[in-house]
């Protein structure tokens, strides 16, 4: 078996894998299957695995650092994938990320979201689709989340200024199952305080839906919770080489 067959048998096993995961998460949470959507973080991975993927019939994709996206995104334009960036961004990466992402799962603060709608609107591409980051620390006091992430108490405002933005789309909400504070260890209370803002902020902007949560350790729980969407990365292409 050739080097590009062999990682296509694997991948195809682990997403099989990942699908009876999700699926069997669905059915112990009274869901149908199609209410949760897989994505396939494809950070780190080379261009000829999301090829792969996307002849496996994988339609959603993630990435994190906008100098790996970038090159990437480019060379697999040519397939029907619909790019999510998740990792934290800095304005000053807002245009480049804007000529590939979909959708945006990190924006955390005000001076994001109208970066985010001049360069939209400058350079007239579709659309972008947004998701507030909620910070999951749960104290207050405690500083800037480690994770990034607005506050539970400022997320209903960056709601309104988000949907209020020319080139710019409410989706909904994400969050990142805590490494410390109120809910570490605990990514099921976690999440379960994920869907209660996603409430608060679908009952202002009933279009928001989205509820991006879990990843390969704890998409259970997610699903469990009410994710709309989890995002998935090892557990479909491998454990990660390190970054350079």
């Amino acid at each position: 078996m050739t080097e590009p067959q062999s990682r296509l048998a694997e991948l195809t096993a682990n997403l099989a894998a990942v699908e009876r995961r999700v699926a069997h998460a669905c059915a112990a949470a009274g869901r149908a299957r199609d209410e949760v959507t897989l994505i396939v973080v494809t950070k780190t991975y080379p261009a000829s695995d999301v090829r792969l993927l996307s002849s496996l019939g994988v339609r959603q994709v993630a990435e994190n650092r906008d100098q790996d996206a970038g090159p990437k995104a480019l060379e697999c334009r040519d397939l029907p994938l619909v790019w999510h960036f998740v990792g934290q961004l800095q304005t000053n990466k807002v245009r480049s990320v804007l000529k590939y992402a979909d959708m945006v799962h990190s924006v955390d603060r005000i001076r994001l979201v109208d970066a985010l709608s001049a360069e939209v609107q400058k350079s007239e591409r579709p659309e972008l689709g947004c998701l507030i980051q909620v910070a999951l620390e749960g104290d207050p006091e405690s500083g800037p989340a480690h994770r990034g992430g607005a506050r539970p108490e400022q997320v209903l405002q960056l709601a309104d200024a988000l949907a209020g933005a020319p080139g710019l789309r409410l989706d909904g909400v994400m969050a990142v199952a805590p490494l410390r504070g109120r809910y570490a260890g605990d990514p099921a209370g976690a999440f379960a305080r994920l869907v209660e803002i996603a409430s608060l902020v679908h009952r202002q902007h009933p279009a928001a839906t989205m509820v991006s949560a879990g990843m390969s350790g704890d998409l259970e729980e997610a699903i469990a919770a009410g994710a709309t969407h989890v995002r998935v990365g090892t557990a479909v292409l491998g454990v990660r080489p390190p970054l350079g």
